[in-house]
């Protein structure tokens, strides 16, 4: 075995890139960039019954989308290839030829009405279901009848007795197994596809993975495929399990869950950068030393240490993740934060398609005015619902303020001064305010508040001259005038 780390990400070509799958290929990665090693993805796509038209280009795009790059697969080469299972049919029916000529596997005619009917029998009597290995010594004449009554044979795997099966697991230490645990399991099917501890076992070994790093759910497979090491007298990788991630009830994430979104298209689809997902799935399982959480991609490979992979399970804080891509907001360029919220706009009708210059310079200062507090991209829409509503409806916050016994004159004031406004700029207008201060005798909460919420509508929110400048002359003077008749004045 190589004395360099190869590790891989093996996902089956289903179909959308999932948040539990993109931390596995994360952490993969992280691993082999922090060790100096190579980062390889095969696609396991052996169980044609699951396959998605498209579902392997799915998945590469949205790990490169994620700022995850590989060094050996399909798409690219290398020389430990094909990379793809069902261009590797050939490999594996070498090493099957191989453990059926040493009587380390062998063929077993029973259909599935009957392991079906053996699998019940040991259910009545309160028994784990497992093959109890009735085609385990088959005479030849047999398997001749089998063959004549065009029985297709499955081959299994023959389970050592009374061999104990142990691993240190990166993650967790030593685990156990008992090969009495394991009925002789399948190896390839009727239909002569290998299965899948079969195939990734040879797959693993022929390519020099050193370490396998998955989910905890591979942890029964793993005595299986170290089965088949011992058969060929391979020396098994390291293996790393992590722990599942639970939604914010502590419950196992479920495709089915709405309440949590689960796709890495969706969050690219929502606005979302992918330097702040890979952040925060990287610490989906994982904690860095001391309490920072926020870093770059490089930062991450230089620190990441495996053994810090935690052994409690990950909980996916959707707040925490709608934090910290508002942290990679605020610090990004504006030029792609307008990029990233503009089509959201264009999308909800709020701007057309094919803008003219004029429309498009407002637009852009619209979103840069709401840089600092967006959260996602699609999140724009309803920050700036004040700019493209005719009218406003006041909420209770809102009517609070206004029926203060100083707005009428406040807004009478501004009013008649932004009338007479030559220049309708953020500066002319914060000088108005300044001289509504001076005129009335109002300051600080009884100025600001009653013509921010005249204005926009809200009681929070973007620097106010700059809202009112884009707001424009004509909408907020009807704005000031309509409510004015409200209140009487």
């Amino acid at each position: 075995m190589t004395n360099q780390v190869r590790v891989r990400y093996a996902p089956s070509p289903t179909g959308h890139l999932h948040i539990g799958n993109a931390r596995t290929a994360l952490f993969n990665y992280l691993y082999a960039k922090h060790f100096d090693g190579k980062f390889i993805i095969r696609i396991e796509d052996t169980d044609a019954k699951r396959n998605v038209a498209g579902g392997e280009e799915s998945q590469m795009m949205y790990l490169k989308w994620l700022g995850i790059e590989w060094d050996e697969g399909a798409d690219i080469g290398g020389e430990y290839g094909p990379y793809r299972q069902m261009e590797r049919l050939e490999i594996y029916q070498q090493y099957v030829d191989e453990l059926l000529e040493k009587g380390l596997a062998y063929k077993c005619y029973m259909t599935e009405e009957e392991l079906e009917q053996e699998r019940e029998e040991q259910r009545a009597k309160g028994q784990v279901p497992k093959y109890a290995g009735a085609h385990r010594h088959l005479s030849a004449e047999q398997i001749e009848a089998f063959e004549q009554e065009g029985r297709k044979p499955s081959i299994r795997m023959r389970v050592p007795n009374n061999k104990s099966y142990t691993f240190n697991d990166i993650v967790r230490g030593n685990i156990t197994f008992e090969s009495s645990d394991f009925g002789d399991w399948v190896i390839v099917k009727k239909n002569g596809a290998p299965t899948y501890n079969f195939a990734v076992a040879i797959d693993d070994h022929l390519m020099g993975i050193t370490d396998v790093l998955r989910g905890e759910e591979h942890i029964s497979n793993t005595p299986k495929q170290m089965m088949v090491y011992e058969a060929f007298g391979w020396e098994p990788p390291n293996f790393g399990h992590m722990t599942l991630i639970l939604n914010e009830e502590r419950k196992k994430l479920s495709k089915r869950d709405e309440h949590i979104l689960q796709f890495i298209e969706q969050y690219r689809n929502l606005g979302y950068l992918p330097e702040a997902l890979f952040n925060f799935i990287t610490l989906l399982g994982w904690s860095p030393v001391g309490e920072e959480e926020i870093f770059t991609q490089d930062e991450l490979i230089k620190i990441f240490d495996p053994n810090r992979l935690s052994t409690s399970a990950a909980i996916f804080d959707r707040h925490k993740l709608k934090w910290m891509n508002n942290e990679y907001i605020k610090a990004a360029d504006t030029e792609r934060i307008i990029e990233l919220a503009m089509p959201h706009l264009i999308e909800a009708g709020k701007l057309p398609n094919n803008m003219d210059a004029a429309t498009r310079e407002w637009a852009e200062k619209v979103i840069t005015l709401y840089q600092e507090q967006l959260r996602y991209g699609a999140e724009i829409v309803e920050l700036t619902e004040l700019f493209f509503n005719d009218s406003i409806s006041y909420d209770e916050g809102a009517m609070d303020v206004l029926q203060q016994e100083q707005v009428p004159e406040v807004l009478q004031v501004f009013t008649d001064k932004l009338i007479h406004l030559e220049n309708f700029e953020k500066d002319a207008i914060k000088q108005q305010i300044k001289a509504t201060q001076k005129e009335t005798g109002h300051r600080g909460k009884k100025l600001f508040m009653p013509i921010r919420v005249a204005t926009t509508g809200q009681t929070h929110g973007p620097e106010l001259q700059t809202a009112i400048e884009l707001l424009g002359r004509d909408t907020v003077v009807s704005r000031l005038h309509n409510l004015l008749n409200q209140l009487g004045a």
